[in-house]
């Protein structure tokens, strides 16, 4: 049995589909299925339950799921050790984070990392959720910030010690800006700017009765330019709190409190180059020591 061999199955696994895997190994996907056929015959077992659309594992291939990535995992650990005590780390590591609090967290990781590692390099991406995930997917990013929860089907995390908290952003001018707390009530009457069409759950719960009486006006992904919004008097911007400030705008906390969290996200099975699994290894370490509170900062 050769890791090359596990590999392809891990692959297969990961996407339920030979064609996609065969397109991401690159390699042909009959000679892909003979690999599994092989596979399967040196096993004395069937692994997967085909389908015109799709592959599941069988029992016996979700032991051999299991024991695969034990294997692969302990080579690729073992090579890395090997490859460091030679040469040091390089490369590029790509992230993706949407706009959070947490993202100083990672700056912060990201910092002391490149400090015992200065020949890595790291690419960053600004997007939501929904284009973080789409990249790390098709393997353009290697790991990605975004809300909790996370797919636990199809990737690994560690959470962010910092708790997003929720508020508006309006003009220091209105009525609202007077409040020190925002209710429910408070924003009937009141365009709103929000970051999706769909309000997220916590918001939908706070919320609650008055939740089909809320007039949106403009949706976005990008805070600053919902703020510019706001500036221009279209309405007031429903969103987290940011380490940055508007001259013009001030941001007032719901009440009761809505908090969310973040996470740093990679995909299950994946092989990484030394330069990523080392950053990965650190980020366990780095986020685990770090307790979850606040950060206070006021816009």
């Amino acid at each position: 049995m050769e890791l090359r061999v596990l590999n392809y199955f891990l692959a297969i696994a990961r996407e339920e589909n030979i064609t996609r895997a065969s397109q991401m190994l690159h390699i042909s996907q009959p000679a892909l299925s003979r690999q599994m056929m092989q596979l399967e015959e040196e096993l004395g077992v069937r692994l997967f339950t085909r389908s015109n659309h799709s592959i599941v594992l069988t029992e016996e291939g979700l032991i051999l799921k299991r024991r695969a990535q034990e294997l692969i995992s302990l080579a690729d650990r073992t090579k890395r050790e090997f490859l460091q005590k030679k040469t040091e780390l390089a490369g590029e590591i790509t992230v993706g984070s949407g706009e959070f609090l947490s993202t100083g967290a990672l700056a912060g990781l990201m910092t002391e990392f490149r400090k015992k590692h200065p020949l890595v390099q790291f690419r960053i991406y600004s997007g939501n959720a929904d284009n973080i995930q789409d990249y790390i997917g098709r393997g353009h990013l290697d790991l990605g910030v975004i809300g909790e929860p996370v797919d636990i089907r199809k990737y690994e995390f560690v959470s962010m010690p910092v708790k997003e908290c929720w508020g508006i952003l309006v003009q220091k001018d209105s009525g609202l800006a007077q409040k020190e707390e925002i209710r429910p009530e408070d924003l009937l009457g009141t365009p709103l700017i929000t970051s999706s069409r769909d309000f997220h759950r916590e918001l939908a719960d706070w919320f609650g009765d008055l939740y089909d009486r809320m007039e949106i006006a403009a949706t976005g992904n990008l805070l600053y330019n919902e703020a510019m919004l706001v500036e221009s008097g279209m309405g007031a911007a429903l969103c987290i709190r940011l380490n940055c400030t508007y001259g013009n705008l001030r941001f007032i906390p719901l009440a009761p409190a809505v908090e969310s969290r973040t996470a740093l996200i990679w995909k299950k099975d994946s092989i990484f180059s030394p330069a990523t699994a080392a950053f990965i290894d650190a980020a366990r370490e780095y986020l685990k020591e770090r307790p979850v509170g606040k950060t206070e900062t006021f816009l």
